[in-house]
């Protein structure tokens, strides 16, 4: 069964919410700003360094995403979730790089805006999803996918990353 366009475009609307429409609200309410207000030249590297990480950041995510879609034959909507276990590129890492990305984007737009409420928000999205994977996610991988998910969740760190990917083979 090949996932829908649509499923794929509805699947975009909590990073959407996340990424965009909460720190935009957060920027709005707390006082919009470019940098921590050092002056130059430091600003100029403080931003500079928040677009580097928010760059990066949206390159994991549209890369985990496409596994995802690719691969797992789902999206990152629990509506749609994949039919096949996704232990690619950088799953081979970590259990969550999809998680990670958000996070280093929220982290980089925290930065790049100087805004301690942003930071405060990727905080609170970490915890969140901490819990919701602790409860929710994990249990219902095993579920879906059994044996071939334990033997994944033994050797693949759910938020730090191995250094060297796993293979596979070594337990």
């Amino acid at each position: 069964m090949k996932t829908s366009i649509v499923d794929q475009l509805k699947s975009f609307i909590l990073p959407f919410i996340v990424l965009l429409i909460i720190p935009a609200a957060i920027l709005w309410l707390t006082g919009f700003r470019i940098g921590w207000g050092l002056g130059l030249p430091w600003d100029a590297v403080v931003v500079m360094l928040g677009a580097v990480i928010i760059g990066n950041g949206f390159y994991y995510l549209a890369l985990t995403v496409r596994l995802f879609m690719y691969i797992g034959k789902g999206t990152l909507a629990p509506w749609s979730p994949t039919r096949k276990l996704v232990i690619l590129g950088p799953y081979r890492h970590v259990r969550n790089p999809m998680i990670s990305s958000v996070l280093a984007v929220l982290i980089g737009e925290s930065i790049a805006f100087g805004s301690v409420g942003i930071f405060a928000w990727s905080l609170l999205f970490f915890g969140i999803n901490t819990v919701y994977f602790i409860a929710s996610e994990e249990p219902g991988l095993y579920k879906r996918f059994g044996e071939e998910y334990l033997e994944y969740k033994k050797n693949v760190p759910r938020w730090i990353p191995r250094l060297t990917p796993w293979s596979g083979t070594d337990s």
